[in-house]
């Protein structure tokens, strides 16, 4: 039998056994209601409607008490309208069709003389109401914002917020109520009118201007809340409403951004607020965060900024888990704004990484990967490398990542990023990405002085360890091909103990690796391509490639076609001869080009290349670039002599072997910036000139381009002969014309360019010198894109031809010819310029060369 009110149903289903008895019961008892539904029963439809509300909470249907719901709304008794009303917003939603019926019920009780009627009919608007009942209520919304009862203020406030969400452009009809709102003395009403205009200035900026006005008036009612003793209606936790005092500073940010007469308003306040809440209880540290946010939001005073990110340090040393992690959050977006102040608390972000909470361990690796910079970068990433050591897996891919892309962009060093690399492949070679492993090798390629040195900490750790995937591949490519390096001195330290390597050594290292466990496919290629390039070395013994082609045979049957096909192309090299040394050659080094931090670490100082680093030690080692200031000081005050006496006034000059992206030095002599001046075209006509001479095809480099842009300078340069429409160079007498003196001078020999200065002479024209300049290089590595330029004082004239050849092979010699015209008796003096590219490594020298025997141009 149906039981006879909510509360016998409720016993009924908490007397059932199993769960198949309580879905009878409810099937049943929703039939009987289903029955006296189609009665008509309206003495029985309030306890009808209640149990099936209950039912409904159940999760069973209850959908066909809908229409019931809006006859108890019609009733005139307030108990029936409330529970009617509990249905409608239980029952339905925006979607449902019979939810226009609703609409004049609604209109009906929001004019009802009871205030608790208006109540639940606006309560159940705020909560259901459709675009259209809201486009059809809003007028009466309007009206009841300027009731005299604070209970229907409060609730219509909420109703105007769920119209301007469902319809925006119906928000201009709740401005002018909205700014009276504000001023309202009850907490309830303040706190949903600053909700109401919140979300209006989030749906149109343009409606913060309407509400800029209210500022002062909101920083009087904050200042009053911050201030105000004890307050039992408001309290909560000794902080009197800080629901509403969030719900302001939210306010202000909003009408603080971007306009500095408004946060100079509310500066004062925040200050105030920041400093006087108490922050060891949780309802304190929702004020303080809320202010924080609204400081480094508006524009806010510099120390403003700086005391927010200090409270947010504060927060970091908080033992809640969650107050941590919103601070380390907000440290990652404001970390931009003013690293100084973050910089600050970098000790106890650094400690979070060793927190149990993987949350936060995460997120204060996204933090510290921010405050890297020149300055802290030894220092941070030391500490990252430890934390690599025990980081989880799920953290060691990103990580490796990011150090070494800091370690690209900040590395004071090559010596100390080569250093931090190998570091990393040690601790998680497993998780280094292809990228970062191609960006080392380009890095090693470039420094060959550091070669050696990669070559034997490489042979070192994988001897230790032949697990990590990245560190193979790094350490197969560096050894293969520059074995010779490292067997060169044939001693490597470890530990303060010193190994000889030998050929052998090398080899049984990578031969190893082909049959470990640890090593797939790709690494097995590696190895073959390394022992190969080995065998074609000269330190190479004649036993030991004997036992690479018998290992290249015996994989020229292996089952991994790619693996078999690189042994099969190996092996047919041994039948070449002189071929195979062409073939396995180093390779050059690869293209400099932006990283994916858009910045070219190879053009970064070498740095120390004795010694053993101490990475997690932080070594400050010595950088080459002290060396070569030093030099470049001297050179200066030689210098300085030597243009004295050649231009009757001291300039200090320097020279520099760095790379051509440094700035070079300015003269404060106005005669040394007109040896580099303007552009115009040489003639035989008996003026000072400077000669420059270029290729055709290879412009001059920018920086170098700079230099000679003075047009104001009376000197002239004199660009050699290149085409037909050019103005005909001088005719020079051939080498053996009445050549009086063929010693040749050394000008340049630095970087492995060697520059001679030939002079030839002769009889018949006194004053007249014919100097040859040769150049070649030392060492195995060509020299391209040569820019040979020469100037001469002002006395002296300066013709040149093109240079036979901009790249310089080993074991070459490439010429270029000049003419100098000198007063006789006058000694020929020289300032050479020059730019040229090795190893791919740019270099741009500037030196001064006297050193011509007195009397070359005749006697008087």
């Amino acid at each position: 039998m149906p039981f006879h009110n909510l509360k016998a149903l409720i016993k009924g289903i908490r007397a059932c056994k199993t769960v198949a008895d309580e879905r009878a019961l409810i099937q049943q008892e929703s039939a009987a209601i289903r029955a006296s539904f189609r009665e008509e029963d309206s003495y029985q439809r309030h306890n009808n409607v209640a149990k099936l509300l209950y039912i409904h909470m159940l999760g069973s249907p209850a959908h066909f008490g809908q229409i019931e719901c809006l006859k108890l709304v019609a009733s005139p008794r307030f108990t029936d309208k409330r529970l009617g009303y509990l249905g409608i917003m239980l029952l339905l939603d925006e979607n449902q069709e019979v939810l226009t019926l609703v609409t004049n019920s609604l209109k009906n009780d929001m004019n009802h003389s009871n205030m608790y009627a208006v109540g639940l009919a606006l309560c159940t608007f705020a909560n259901i109401a459709s675009e259209e009942m809201s486009r059809d209520l809003a007028n009466e919304i309007e009206k009841l914002l300027g009731s005299s009862n604070t209970y229907i203020r409060k609730k219509a406030s909420l109703c105007a917020l769920r119209v301007i969400k469902k319809v925006p452009d119906l928000a201009d009809h709740f401005i002018n109520k909205a700014k009276n709102l504000l001023t309202d003395r009850n907490h309830g009403v303040l706190l949903t009118a600053i909700t109401l205009v919140t979300e209006m200035s989030q749906i149109d900026p343009e409606y913060l201007n309407e509400f800029r006005n209210a500022v002062p008036l909101l920083v009087r009612n904050l200042k009053s809340l911050a201030t105000t003793g004890y307050s039992p209606e408001h309290d909560v936790s000794g902080i009197t409403d800080p629901f509403l005092q969030v719900k302001i500073l939210k306010l202000l940010r909003l009408l603080g951004k971007g306009d500095a007469q408004s946060s100079e308003a509310m500066n004062d306040i925040l200050a105030q607020v920041a400093t006087n809440t108490d922050s060891t209880k949780n309802v304190g540290n929702s004020i303080l965060y809320e202010t924080v946010l609204t400081v480094l939001e508006i524009e806010a005073d510099t120390g403003l900024r700086v005391m927010a990110i200090n409270i947010l340090g504060k927060f970091l040393s908080n033992r809640d888990n969650n107050i941590r992690y919103v601070a380390l959050n907000t440290l990652n977006k404001v970390v931009s704004m003013d690293t100084n102040a973050v910089q600050r608390h970098r000790n106890i972000i650094l400690d979070c990484l060793r927190d149990g909470d993987i949350s936060i361990r995460r997120r204060a690796l996204e933090l510290s990967y921010a405050l890297i910079n020149e300055q802290n970068v030894r220092y941070l990433i030391r500490e990252l490398l430890a934390f690599l050591e025990v980081a989880d897996d799920e953290f060691k891919l990103g990580m490796t990542t990011q150090i070494c892309l800091a370690a690209e962009r900040f590395a004071p060093n090559k010596r100390w990023h080569i250093d931090t690399v190998l570091r990393v492949l040690k601790l998680a070679g497993n998780f280094v990405r292809e990228e970062i492993l191609s960006a080392f090798i380009r890095l090693v390629a470039h420094t060959p002085e550091l070669q050696g040195y990669t070559a034997s900490k490489l042979y070192l750790a994988l001897k230790a360890d032949i697990s990590q995937e990245s560190l193979t591949l790094a350490a197969t490519w560096i050894l293969g091909e520059y074995s010779e390096v490292l067997l060169q001195d044939g001693i490597i330290s470890d530990d303060d103990q010193s190994t000889r390597v030998t050929d052998k050594d090398i080899i049984d290292l990578l031969v190893s690796t082909l049959d470990s466990p640890y090593a797939n496919y790709l690494a097995r290629q590696f190895v073959l391509a390394a022992v190969t390039k080995i065998s074609s070395r000269n330190t190479t013994s004649t036993s030991e490639q004997e036992r690479i082609a018998e290992i290249l045979a015996k994989y020229t049957t292996a089952l991994e076609l790619e693996l078999q096909q690189r042994a099969v192309e190996f092996a047919s090299l041994y039948n070449l001869g002189s071929l195979r040394e062409g073939v396995l050659e180093r390779m050059p080094p690869p293209e400099l080009k932006a990283t994916i931090m858009g910045i070219v670490s190879e053009n970064k100082p070498v740095g120390s290349t004795r010694g053993e680093p101490d990475l997690l030690g932080d070594e400050i080692t010595t950088s080459t670039t002290s060396t070569s200031n030093g030099q470049a000081a001297a050179s200066a005050q030689s210098n300085q002599d030597l243009l004295a006496e050649i231009f009757g006034s001291s300039a200090p000059t320097a020279t520099s072997s760095q790379p051509t992206t440094q700035t070079q030095p300015k003269s404060t002599m106005d005669d040394i910036l007109g040896l580099f001046g303007s552009n115009n075209t040489a003639s035989p006509a008996p003026t000072p000139v400077q000669a420059t001479a270029t290729p055709s095809a290879a412009p001059a480099p920018d920086s170098l381009s700079s230099l000679f842009s003075n047009t104001s300078s009376p000197y002239s340069v004199a660009s050699p002969v290149q085409s037909s429409s050019s103005p005909p160079a001088p005719s020079l007498p051939p080498t053996g014309q009445a050549a009086s003196r063929l010693t040749a001078y050394t000008a340049y020999d630095k970087n492995g360019l060697k520059v001679t200065l030939t002079p030839q002479t002769s009889p018949t024209k006194p004053g007249m010198v014919m100097i040859m300049a040769k150049f070649s290089v030392e060492g195995s590595s060509p020299a391209s894109s040569i820019n040979f330029q020469a100037a001469v004082p002002k006395s002296q004239q300066l013709q040149m031809l093109p240079m036979s050849n901009t790249s310089v092979q080993p074991g070459a010699t490439e010429t270029q010819q000049m003419r100098v015209i000198a007063p006789i008796g006058s000694s020929v003096r020289l300032r050479l310029r020059i730019v040229f590219a090795i190893a791919g490594q740019n270099f741009q020298d500037q030196v001064d060369f006297s050193g011509f025997p007195a009397g070359l141009t005749g006697s008087t």
